[in-house]
């Protein structure tokens, strides 16, 4: 079996060790994807997060493999999205099969103009080889081989006891972001638990090298004559490794089924005797539809899989994951500058928990249809597959995982509602709580919108409607809040935007005198046809202090 060579990372006696335990403003458990992704982003904000991690590498085998068109946005603000677009492999169409035919096709990024594809597929340890590097480069510590043991909220912190292999130490956290998996130390020690589904249903990944013709995209088998009576997905990752899932019943024994004696012939029905392959990696896995009643806890915030679980089917992990740190971050930058108060704090469990809820939703159906649990929903099922190739009703209808996209927070208290009339009769894409939508364009930040609205409070408007007093003000106010102009000449103090292509206009309805008010993560929190800076200043405080 080939093997992914993982780098292993200097460890250093802690200089707590046999001293008092030192304060530390924000503490990160988990030096995964989230982890890493919040290290990085409060980081770029001024920060400086220590993250602990009780291994001295990355992740094994490819794991998380499908990074979304939003995650890979968030990267790009965060100065990694290149590096991980540029390695991995770029793909938006899909296909289903049902059987020997073509059921269904599917094209998740139908228009052109925008920076990046629907999805890339990477493997997780690629990734986090990235992120890591790019959190040392801005300072980040990362404390390898350090295992959290203990946890003790306190009404200002939270006390943190460290195992290594120097010996025990202990620090002081002002605010500790728990990063750190399904099985996370942190939520178990501080007796926490998740409420949700168990699938007992048993799947086998494959990774094997592997040359081939296969085009860029997701295939999905419903009953493949190589493997009757069941489900199989095939995924190209990066440097020719291909990503195989096979289902293999509740019945299935795990420490069987993962010996290369029992993969390779299922790789040999599927890929015919021909084929030339390396098996790189396996593991044999269940998952879970799951995840906490709250997701701040004091001072103590979860995030990933230590606060919520989905199925693999739909790629919503990872990437729920990261949109959870993108959300977390810049609130919590501002409470910890006293530009906010603590219950901004809860408005990251209002809406991520909204977005998990929307995630294991949809994460359950993909399931249920995948592994029908009784003789009629498989009938059901089969109908459907059947049906879709020459029923557009029936297409609708199949589902081998609702590909993730980012969650609508229309819901949000953060958001400031349109003015009656403004927005009618249809409201378009980009409602308040929506992720902004990139789109080509020319300035001096960068060709492609979202460069432009950066990672502060950015109002965008089309035209020269905010003369030098009012951006002087925004720029001034207790919450600062930066100015970009579509089109014209722009005051001093302006970013001035060319809308190459008029997309900014098409994708935000946009006409003279309209604003778009974006948070520090890009989703809209407020819009109006005409500038109004009083109402712009309100939704800044609204969305920074988490008025009602």
């Amino acid at each position: 079996m080939a093997t992914y060579a993982n780098p292993v990372y200097e460890t250093r006696r802690a200089p707590e060790i046999g001293a008092a335990a030192s304060r530390r403003d924000i503490v990160i458990v988990g030096a995964g994807p989230v982890g890493l992704v919040a290290a990085i982003d409060l980081a770029q904000r001024g920060h400086a997060p220590l993250v602990l991690d009780e291994d001295r590498t990355v992740s094994v085998g490819s794991r998380a493999i499908c990074y979304s068109k939003r995650t890979l946005e968030v990267l790009d603000r965060l100065g990694c999205g290149e590096p991980v677009a540029a390695r991995g492999v770029r793909w938006s169409v899909g296909k289903v099969f049902f059987r020997d035919a073509l059921a269904y096709r599917f094209d998740l990024l139908p228009e052109a103009g925008h920076r990046r594809p629907a999805f890339v597929n990477l493997q997780q340890y690629l990734l986090e080889e990235s992120l890591v590097a790019r959190a040392q480069a801005l300072g980040v510590e990362i404390r390898w081989g350090n295992r959290v043991a203990d946890v003790t909220p306190r009404g200002d912190g939270v006390a943190v006891t460290v195992d290594t292999a120097d010996g025990r130490y202990g620090l002081d956290a002002t605010w500790l972001i728990a990063a750190d998996g399904a099985r996370s130390t942190v939520r178990k020690r501080m007796g926490l638990e998740t409420a949700g589904q168990v699938f007992h249903d048993r799947f086998l990944i494959a990774d094997i090298h592997m040359t081939s013709a296969f085009p860029t995209e997701r295939w999905f088998w419903f009953d493949p004559p190589f493997h009757p009576g069941q489900s199989v997905l095939l995924h190209r990752q990066a440097d020719d490794v291909w990503r195989i899932d096979f289902q293999l019943g509740h019945d299935a024994d795990p420490e069987l089924e993962r010996q290369p004696e029992r993969i390779v012939p299922r790789l040999r029905a599927m890929l015919g005797d021909d084929a030339r392959f390396e098996l790189e990696w396996a593991s044999v896995y269940t998952f879970q539809c799951r995840r906490m009643q709250r997701f701040r806890h004091g001072r103590v915030l979860f995030c990933g899989d230590a606060a919520h679980l989905v199925s693999p089917f739909g790629a919503r992990g990872a990437n729920s994951g990261v949109q959870d740190a993108d959300n977390l971050c810049w609130k919590l930058d501002l409470v910890v500058r006293g530009r906010a108060p603590e219950s901004l704090l809860d408005s990251y469990d209002a809406e991520r928990g909204y977005a998990a809820d929307e995630n294991i939703r949809h994460s359950t159906r993909s399931t249920d249809f995948i592994s029908p649990k009784s003789a009629i929903s498989r009938t059901f099922r089969d109908a459907v597959l059947s049906l879709a190739p020459e029923v557009p009703f029936a297409r609708a209808l199949v589902n081998s995982g609702r590909l993730s996209v980012a969650t609508i927070l229309a819901a949000s208290p953060l958001c400031t509602a349109d003015r009656a009339g403004d927005f009618a009769p249809a409201p378009g894409a980009m409602v308040p709580g929506a992720a902004a939508a990139d789109a080509p364009v020319r300035s001096a930040s960068g060709d492609w919108l979202l460069d432009c609205l950066g990672g502060d409070f950015t109002l965008m408007a089309f035209g020269p409607v905010a003369g030098p007093a009012a951006v002087r003000r925004l720029a001034n106010a207790a919450v600062p809040c930066r100015v970009v102009q579509v089109g014209g000449n722009a005051p001093p103090d302006v970013l001035c935007v060319d809308d190459l292509e008029n997309a900014v206009a098409h994708r935000y309805d946009g006409r003279d005198g309209t604003c778009y008010l974006f948070r520090p993560d890009q989703h809209v929190c407020a819009r109006w046809r005409r500038f109004d800076i009083d109402a712009v200043l309100a939704a800044v405080a609204r969305a920074a202090a988490h008025l009602t």
